[in-house]
């Protein structure tokens, strides 16, 4: 799989499908900060998806999702690596997220569990951070 075939901001009403699918947070995919969102597949029922919020020199990676029928195909690291890409292009030099069931799936692609106390503010002030994903989940993050 090749990032050519990623396209930038998907219809909402596709990614909110995909989302609520797989049991992630769709409720505030409208806000600015959702602005750096990244596609697989055709813009009406896209394969897979990947999120980017920015802030400065740190980024959130998020909403991470793959349809079931294409996992364990390379979407998943296809998307990933163009988040980092993406992130990179824009000046970011670290990457955190959250995640309840992939942190086996991050630490091979070189992500590393770290303290939720030692998150920047603009990451601990993120809506996902503060209150979206549960305090059981696995922080992580990977410098650029």
């Amino acid at each position: 799989m090749n990032d050519s075939a990623i396209s930038r901001v998907p219809p909402l009403s596709a990614a909110t499908q995909l989302l609520a699918a797989a049991g992630l947070p769709t409720n505030d995919l409208t806000e600015p900060h959702c602005q750096h969102f990244f596609y697989l597949g055709p813009a009406t029922a896209p394969t897979g998806l990947v999120g980017l919020e920015i802030y400065g020199d740190v980024a959130l990676l998020r909403s991470l999702v793959v349809a079931p029928a294409e996992r364990s195909a390379g979407a998943g690291s296809t998307l990933v690596r163009h988040a980092e890409e993406q992130a990179r292009a824009n000046g970011v030099r670290r990457l955190y997220l959250l995640t309840t069931t992939a942190e086996a799936f991050f630490s091979r692609r070189g992500y590393q569990t770290a303290s939720r106390e030692d998150a920047p503010v603009a990451i601990r002030t993120t809506r996902e951070f503060a209150g979206i994903c549960p305090a059981s989940s696995a922080f992580m993050s990977k410098p650029l």
